[in-house]
């Protein structure tokens, strides 16, 4: 019994650690660069900061690429420690997270869509300088809005996730019920972007609290791993 105790306490904080390491690198890319180098609505202020931080740019989408493989890891982490729970929403929850990944790397040909736009390449010597810098904003602006959809499977593989976690005998029922509600978080903020655009900026904070719901499962399954009385 102790043993099978260790290994999933060992499991769980396995997957602490790559739910910190989704976190950091997904908020590296998705938040910290374009706050860096996208001035919005101006395509000439962009280009300007994306050629003179190139490196910047370019860690960004390798950090979007690494968050996409962590982002594997970690279901496949977690369908091992809550399959006994349900395999049904595991399976569930790792089919959510395997369309979400392959959806985001889909998104990225978007960002370097826009390095090639800048490249200066000679096959672009048939444009002006404004129109590059608006092509190259424009992809940006594209991939800005695939994050959007993509969204939605980061709401939704939270429904399953949290109903593992509610039903497990060894996390917090709490926990399972903040998942829920950061993934009602990440779908409002899709839905008011999609369809009720002029109330997304009005919600932004609300939707913010919600989906940060998600965190305290990090810093559970990081420090604590499993209750002691699983069993």
């Amino acid at each position: 019994m102790i043993r099978v105790m260790n290994s999933t306490k060992k499991t769980a904080r396995i997957a602490g650690f790559l739910y910190l390491l989704l976190a950091l690198t997904g908020a590296f890319s998705i938040l910290y660069v374009p706050s860096a180098l996208v001035v919005f609505g101006d395509a000439a202020a962009t280009a300007e900061r994306i050629a003179s931080s190139q490196l910047l740019f370019r860690a960004g989408i390798l950090s979007g690429i690494v968050s996409n493989v962590i982002f594997v890891l970690l279901v496949l982490v977690l369908y091992h420690l809550l399959k006994e729970t349900s395999r049904k929403q595991a399976m569930l929850m790792v089919t959510l997270v395997v369309i979400s990944v392959a959806t985001g790397f889909v998104n990225t040909i978007n960002q370097l869509g826009a390095l090639i736009a800048l490249s200066g390449a000679e096959f672009l010597s048939a444009f002006e300088e404004p129109e590059l810098d608006a092509l190259a904003y424009l992809f940006i602006r594209l991939h800005s809005h695939g994050i959007q959809i993509i969204q939605i499977f980061w709401g939704l593989w939270l429904f399953p996730f949290g109903i593992l976690v509610y039903r497990s005998r060894f996390i917090p029922k709490i926990l399972g019920v903040l998942l829920i509600v950061a993934g009602v978080g990440y779908l409002l903020g899709t839905i008011t972007f999609l369809i009720l655009p002029q109330y997304h900026s009005a919600l932004a904070t609300l939707i913010t609290i919600l989906e940060m719901g998600e965190l305290p499962i990090i810093l559970w399954l990081l420090i604590v791993g499993v209750k002691a009385q699983a069993g």
